[in-house]
């Protein structure tokens, strides 16, 4: 072997062992670059969600996969370029370290990239962070605010902060929101969102939000848009929150009096704690299980929803049933102890067809037709059986031109108006209208007229009384009203042939009160069989 060759051969030796060197010793840089790359980053995720929410923050994993590129380029580029896959699972963020309540935040797995140049610059900025198996617990209002005086009284150092994250993107699935009433004793209120994307959710930003959600009762689903926070720490329930939603396919069979198909749109605003919504809702097919009969019904709200327990207060709700129009406020609430929630309504329809409020109310076809006038507040109370056993109505009402579609009642009616002018064979009275109002009051299950009138050309009826509803419409349902008959026309002119001039004796006795005829009556038995006569 010639002196050149050794030569040459040992400079490649020498070239190829600093070579072998050198790659082990990017390895060997890599390895540690990964080793330093994990604990900052879990430092400076930890550091951003304590600061982000004011919570000590508790995270079981979290790993780093680099890409498979060429160590040289990595490290020429000081890892600018390279995208590093983050990966964690158990994230828990608590109040207080408290754990006597639920974490504010619990998250089963994430995941994000992140460039590693970027990782020690004073700004940084993660394009999207993805979320399975979150669960959002928003405490009681004050709360928060108390805790966290609580920890800052302590001593405990404020966070220095995370030196700025941008998150441009987060999708959220498999995702629960809980808001936890004051009262430990009730139920809260939970909401399952089947898909959440957040935009642009920049620290001290407001988030744009779409939203894919069930709701519970009734069932249905809600896609909404909008904007969320920014995060207020000290009292999540103050968060910003507003925007847009449709609630389709809400199945209103779920609850124990009514029945029919919800599509609602509207908008809201206001905080975790407190929100304003105005939109409308219809509802083809409404009804009431008892009758079963469907009526539509549209409706154009505003309503104050509390966050904190589901409280619902009805600004003037204007609602048009068939081609009834009526208004309604009040609330739905839920009252300290109790499992569910009351509802307390004052409804006014001051002229409504009602042959909608019938066929509405009552099986089988409406039996009269006419204008109604009602103002009644509506109270039902948490419900521990049926509602009829629980319903409380108190308000008045008044018929004006009403006329029977029954051709039997509608006979009668006009029989009783020939009589009470004194023209019993006059056929040409016929189909005459009839005017009713009354002051009722319905509780448990028995409805009671402090008055009740009704008027027809040449009568005028007066009563008083009870209906009991024990039994919902069977022959045992009782009667037991009290009151007067008014007749314009005299006994004796009530009556033909030899009657009328047999009676003439007797029409003092019954003239007074300044009717031509006044008699006691009553009305009795069953609302099947009804007993008609005077009241001795």
């Amino acid at each position: 072997m010639t002196h050149r060759r050794k030569k040459w051969l040992t400079v490649a030796g020498i070239l190829l062992g600093m070579s072998a060197v050198l790659i082990i010793g990017l390895l060997v840089a890599v390895s540690a670059l990964r080793k330093r790359f994990e604990p900052y980053i879990r430092a400076q995720a930890i550091a951003y969600l304590r600061q982000r929410f004011d919570s000590d923050v508790e995270l079981a994993a979290l790993h780093i996969r680099l890409p498979a590129i060429s160590p040289v380029h990595m490290l020429m580029a000081r890892g600018r370029g390279t995208l590093a896959q983050v990966e964690g699972s158990g994230l828990v963020l608590r109040q207080g370290n408290r754990r006597d309540i639920p974490p504010l935040l619990a998250l089963k797995n994430f995941s994000f990239e992140v460039d590693l140049g970027t990782v020690f610059e004073v700004k940084k900025s993660v394009r999207q962070v993805v979320m399975q198996g979150l669960e959002l617990t928003i405490p009681p209002k004050g709360e928060r605010t108390a805790l966290t005086a609580v920890k800052r009284h302590t001593g405990e150092p404020a966070s220095k902060g995370s030196g700025g994250i941008t998150i441009k993107t987060v999708l959220i699935t498999d995702c629960r929101l809980v808001i936890l009433p004051k009262n430990q004793a009730k139920t809260p209120l939970t909401f399952d969102i089947l898909k959440l994307e957040l935009k642009s959710a920049g620290n001290e930003l407001s988030m744009q939000y779409d939203a894919v959600l069930t709701n519970p009762r009734p069932p249905g689903l809600i896609t909404s848009t909008g904007s969320f926070g920014p995060w207020a720490a000290d009292a999540p329930g103050d968060t910003p929150l507003k925007g847009n939603y449709i609630f389709e396919k809400a199945d209103l069979g779920v609850f124990t009096a009514i029945a029919g198909i919800l599509h609602s749109t509207g908008d809201f605003a206001g905080t975790l704690s407190a929100i304003n919504a105005e939109g409308t809702a219809t509802v083809p097919d409404f009804r009431l299980k008892r009758a079963g009969n469907p009526v539509a019904l549209s409706v154009t709200f505003e309503v104050l929803v509390d966050g904190g327990n589901g409280n619902t207060t009805l600004q003037p709700v204007h609602a048009v049933l068939g081609s009834t129009r009526f208004t309604t406020s009040g609330a739905v609430i839920r009252k300290d102890g109790d499992s569910r929630r009351t509802i307390l309504l004052d409804v006014n329809m001051p002229s409504g067809d009602l042959h909608d409020v019938l066929r509405l109310a009552m099986k089988g076809a409406p039996f009269m037709d006419g204008t109604i006038a009602l103002l009644t507040k509506i109270e039902v109370p948490p419900l521990t059986g049926k509602v009829k056993e629980k319903l409380l109505l108190d308000g008045r009402f008044k018929i004006s031109n009403g006329k029977f579609l029954r051709s039997e009642l509608q006979s009668k009616i006009d029989a009783l108006s020939r009589r009470g002018q004194g023209q019993p064979k006059n056929e040409e009275i016929t189909e005459v209208f009839s005017d009713m109002k009354g002051n009722f009051r319905l509780e448990d299950q028995t409805l009671t007229f402090r008055s009740l009138t009704f008027a027809t050309p040449g009568a005028d009826v007066s009563l008083a009384g009870q209906y009991h509803m024990a039994n919902g419409g069977t022959a045992e349902d009782e009667l037991d009203f009290h009151g007067s008959l008014r007749l314009q026309a005299r006994v004796s002119q009530t009556m033909t042939g030899w009657k009328r001039w047999a009676l003439k004796p007797v029409d003092p006795f019954f003239a007074k009160n300044g009717a031509g005829t006044f008699l006691r009556i009553k009305i009795d038995g069953n609302s099947k069989s009804p007993n008609f006569g005077l009241d001795r």
